[in-house]
């Protein structure tokens, strides 16, 4: 594995409200964030951070996400909880991070709404279902 590991939502959130240290990253893009929701860590006193691993309309890389990751703060030091849609995208930015010298970047499994249904739906699986905090953004 060339990341730290992979979570559970309810992992991810436990791991976030017992070290302060610990940072959670939406990789998704600005439209998920803006129509689907965002995690949201105020009750932690926390936020969240935002960085696009693909860029939308388009769906191409962010060739500027390492960077974008380090002018939001993260450093090499820091523990990072990665978060995306279904947990796909996130392992390609926790392994990104880990490649920069982030010491740990974790993924978190089912993402934010999971992965397709037999009916091609999401939502059964992932931090919404786990009824974790979120907002609509």
């Amino acid at each position: 594995m060339t990341y730290a590991g992979d979570l559970t939502p309810r992992q991810a959130w436990e791991k976030l409200e017992n070290d302060p240290a610990v940072v959670l990253v939406d990789c998704r893009t600005q439209a998920e964030w803006s129509f689907v929701g965002v995690p949201d860590l105020e009750v932690l006193g926390k936020r969240t951070i935002f960085v696009e691993w693909t860029t939308f309309p388009s769906g191409q890389p962010n060739a500027a996400f390492v960077d974008q990751l380090r002018e939001a703060g993260i450093t090499d030091d820091n523990e990072v909880v990665f978060i995306c849609r279904s947990g796909h995208r996130s392992i390609g930015a926790a392994q990104a991070a880990t490649a920069d010298g982030v010491r740990a970047a974790y993924n978190v499994l089912d993402g934010f709404e999971g992965a397709l249904d037999e009916n091609d739906h999401r939502g059964r699986t992932g931090w919404r279902a786990e009824n974790l905090p979120w907002r609509q953004s």
